[in-house]
């Protein structure tokens, strides 16, 4: 069996952006391994992807020392298993992967690029991540970034020459499972019951954001257009679904203390399923700086909901204009608080643009179709370097 590297630099991640595909890999063949540092995810990972996990320390922030000690310890893994193919996600996994990968002589070294923190970067920090970004690329056989607009950021950025980069499919890093992520899988008894339980009336029109509560997701501009847009509309209630993060990327303390008073808020934190708060909600807020091929307005759009996103790579691919949803610019509260009263005051918007909005999910990325494309990819790989094919 050929040996298959999937790294990442937390085990959430291996959750979260391949779900399903190592058992997917296996059955065709592969003998898949995963790679991560710690995470309170890593026993739920290891049993829903069924299959062997390594420990390798990694951090997200830039630790140089602690980076070198990675590289180190990924190096002699590989030097033990000695895999035909590295698969990588996330930035510092990359680097550590691919720059490992080519050390140790792994023939099939490939990145997938899911958002760039560069981007809202500036300055020295800019330039570093800039030069991780090229090295990582350079050590790498293959870069997938994971939508075409992060494909043009990619090379109109000069981090690799074209030969190098594909998209896969029509974007996104693992598809969406359509039949999981439908209100059919559902009992419909419980749903009536997480109602009761959020504070949710039946009359109410439920904006739901799901992801991390950072500042570059947009949450301040979300609560602030939401504060204003509740002063009209007192039916409207936001739900947050997702963990607080103020280590890396900080919420000012005013949108925290909305928040926390203003009772049409709903924050439930970090969900391990997601569905249930999809299926009683009317439509997806999600206002974010920056994303590689954000699964959550896939996921919302098979609940039929429609999205309001920003005009960044991933969302203006997944999102169409006035067809799926409402495409609104970055860090503009204004522009927020518009769209969303628009969804909740124009009747025949929203029912068009909910008519459309599973069907373009379903066609566009399914997930067994995108599966199916990343094996040929793997096959390729392995056939070019004369490896046998599982």
């Amino acid at each position: 069996m050929a040996k298959l590297f999937r790294i990442t630099t937390v085990p959430l991640s291996l959750q979260k952006l391949i779900t399903g595909q190592l058992p997917y890999m296996r059955s065709r063949g592969f003998e898949p391994i995963m790679i991560s540092a710690d995470g309170p995810e890593k026993k739920a990972v290891i049993e829903e992807q069924a299959c062997a996990h390594v420990l390798v320390p990694m951090t997200r922030k830039v630790t140089p020392l602690q980076d070198l000690k990675s590289l180190w310890a990924f190096y002699k893994l590989c030097k033990q298993h000695r895999p035909e193919i590295i698969h990588s996600h996330t930035p510092k996994a990359g680097i550590i992967g691919m720059l490992g990968g080519k050390l140790a002589g792994v023939p099939v070294r490939l990145h997938t690029v899911a958002g760039l923190p560069l981007m809202e970067a500036t300055g020295a920090k800019r330039v570093v991540l800039n030069a991780v970004e090229k090295l990582t690329y350079a050590c790498a056989t293959k870069v997938y970034p994971n939508s075409t607009v992060l494909k043009d950021f990619i090379l109109s950025s000069g981090f690799c020459e074209p030969a190098k980069v594909k998209v896969i499919g029509n974007g996104s890093s693992n598809g969406i499972n359509t039949e999981f992520f439908a209100t059919e899988a559902l009992e419909p008894e419980k749903l009536v019951q997480l109602k009761k339980n959020v504070g949710i009336q039946p009359d109410d029109f439920v904006f739901v954001f799901i992801g991390r509560l950072v500042k570059d997701k947009g949450i301040r501009e979300l609560v602030d257009a939401f504060k204003a847009l509740h002063t009209k509309y007192s039916q409207a209630k936001l739900l947050l679904v997702g963990p607080l993060e103020q280590d890396l990327d900080p919420l000012p303390p005013e949108t925290l203390q909305e928040i926390e008073s203003n009772p049409a808020i709903l924050s439930v934190g970090y969900q391990n399923d997601v569905r249930p708060y999809l299926a009683i909600s009317q439509a997806l807020a999600f206002p974010s700086y920056r994303e590689g091929f954000p699964n959550v307005p896939m996921q919302a759009g098979c609940f039929h909901l429609p999205s309001i996103v920003t005009n960044i790579n991933g969302c203006n691919e997944i999102i169409v204009e006035g067809e799926n949803g409402l495409i609104i610019p970055t860090k503009n509260m204004e522009k927020l608080k518009e769209a969303m009263e628009q969804l909740l005051a124009d009747k025949a918007l929203y029912a068009h643009l909910q008519a459309n909005a599973r069907r373009m999910i379903v066609d566009r990325y399914d997930q067994q179709h995108f599966w199916g494309l990343l094996y040929q990819e793997y096959q390729e790989h392995l056939s070019k370097h004369e490896l046998a094919i599982p």
